[in-house]
C-alpha cells in the first residue's frame, strides 16, 4: 500500500508546481479545502509527503473511491492538484513488486 501512496504522491508532485501557480477556483487556506474534502466528498487524508517547499496531500473516500491531491503552500495556500474516483487502498505483502 505504501508503494501505491507513493506513486500518488508522485503524481501529485508532478503537477503541484503548476496547481500551486493557480489563484483561481481552486485554491483556498488549507483548513476551508481539507473542510470542503470531508464535507463534499467524506474523504480523509490516505498519505502526506514534501516537495518543492509544499506540503503534497493524499484525501480519498474509501467507500465512494473519490480522491483528491492537494498541494499546500508555506502561507497555508492550498490547491487542488488533481481529483478522481475509483480510489483503492491496496496491501503490498512483502517482496512483491510494486
Amino acid at each position: 500500500m505504501k508503494e501505491f501512496l507513493a506513486l500518488l504522491l508522485c503524481f501529485g508532485i508532478l503537477i503541484a508546481d503548476a496547481a500551486a501557480a493557480q489563484t483561481g477556483a481552486n485554491c483556498a487556506q488549507r483548513d476551508q479545502v481539507v473542510a470542503q474534502l470531508t464535507k463534499n466528498h467524506g474523504e480523509t487524508r490516505q498519505a502526506v509527503g514534501l516537495s518543492a517547499g509544499q506540503i503534497i496531500e493524499l484525501y480519498a473516500n474509501n467507500e465512494t473511491g473519490s480522491w483528491s491531491i492537494i498541494a499546500t503552500r508555506a502561507t497555508g495556500l492550498s490547491c487542488l492538484v488533481a481529483a478522481g474516483r475509483a480510489f483503492e487502498a491496496t496491501a503490498m505483502l512483502p517482496g512483491t513488486p510494486a
